[in-house]
């Protein structure tokens, strides 16, 4: 579990620290062996990408990738820093002054939080192709070796025996997302919605521990070995699972949630910053073929249908819903289920059972 010792370090308290240390564990843009020197005149740019949890290994590929083909194409260099957290926090921060020139958030909600404030212009959805989106993901299950609490569907997580770890749903994305699958799973194949809150009720009294982000969950089931089954995004559930050496398997339930990491340039610091032409040009960079391949190999799925057919074998066929099948959408899914004093809080209790 060598690879899995660095997950969790750049928490939100050391937010700061985080955009010096994991935030740049891999800065992109400097100048390699090799590489030819900017020309004279040539500008020097310096990006923060603010994302969610467990995305520090695409950006590191993408960042190098985006900076090598930038200074070819521009002779301009650019070095792009990362910040990494729960990602309504993540939002928060940057509603609170972190300068992000671009946001790659795991909600929607969290990003249309950050234009409510102004910072990024309304539309921000229409301007990149795909509704500013390069790529989804899921919710999966990580069990131990054979699986030996038999879990294969979202009704085997309320068994009394059987211990899920998740993040929470208040801070994190994937904790949200995997709240809305265990809800949907419920009301999507003929239950109620008492019937799915006595359901997410009884789940998360199987929960011992809520980790504000994905990636904390992930150590807490990983390293700490807590827990029969997590729940995460399915790109992380391939790394933990792959740096578990075999200790480690994935299950996909026959349904589960379609997730919208939805990418943004926050105007407002850009304009400032006089980093628009280089911000815009990175997302830019994520609809090219070099950067969906980029993606698929991180074990997200591309936008791009004939990326996605290519790697077909690595992405399984299950049931993705839409938020629009259990909500009106993402605002009314956040004041129904995780605003404060709304349903998450009225089933969950940190105190115990």
């Amino acid at each position: 579990m060598a690879g899995l010792k660095g997950f969790g370090v750049c928490s939100l308290a050391v937010l700061l620290v985080s955009l010096v240390g994991c935030g740049a564990e891999s800065p992109a843009g400097k100048p390699e062996a090799g590489r030819a020197p900017a020309s004279a005149g040539a500008k020097n740019y310096e990006l923060l990408n603010v994302s969610y949890d467990p995305t520090r290994e695409l950006w590191k590929d993408l960042n190098g990738a985006f900076a090598a083909q930038y200074q070819k194409d521009s002779g301009n260099t650019v070095e792009i820093k990362q910040s990494h957290g729960g990602s309504s926090s993540q939002a928060r921060a940057v509603i609170d002054g972190l300068e992000a020139d671009v946001v790659t958030l795991a909600m929607w909600q969290d990003t249309e939080a950050i234009s409510k404030k102004g910072l990024i212009k309304e539309g921000w959805e229409e301007r990149l192709p795909n509704r500013s989106l390069p790529y989804s993901s899921t919710i999966v299950f990580v069990v131990r070796k054979g699986n030996p609490k038999g879990i294969k569907e979202w009704t085997d997580l309320v068994k009394a025996d059987v211990q899920v770890i998740t993040p929470n749903p208040k801070t994190s994305g994937n904790g949200k997302l995997s709240f809305l699958a265990a809800w949907g799973s419920v009301v999507l194949n003929g239950g109620s919605e008492d019937d799915a809150q006595a359901f997410v009720k009884k789940l998360y009294l199987n929960v011992p521990v809520l980790d504000t982000g994905a990636r904390g969950s992930t150590t807490t089931f990983a390293q700490k070995g807590i827990g029969d089954v997590h729940l995460g995004w399915e790109n992380e559930a391939r790394l933990e699972v792959k740096e578990a050496n075999g200790d480690l398997e994935i299950v996909y339930p026959k349904q589960s949630i379609l997730a919208e990491p939805h990418i943004a340039v926050v105007d407002g610091n850009v304009d400032r910053k006089g980093t628009r032409e280089a911000s815009e040009s990175y997302l830019k960079f994520l609809y090219t073929d070099a950067g969906q391949e980029i993606i698929a190999k991180h074990f997200y799925r591309p936008a791009d249908e004939a990326i996605l057919k290519k790697h077909a074998e690595a992405f399984p066929q299950i049931d993705l819903f839409p938020i629009t099948k259990i909500a009106a959408g993402w605002d009314e899914a956040q004041k129904k289920f995780f605003a404060e004093g709304a349903l998450f809080d009225a089933i969950y209790q940190p105190s115990g059972k």
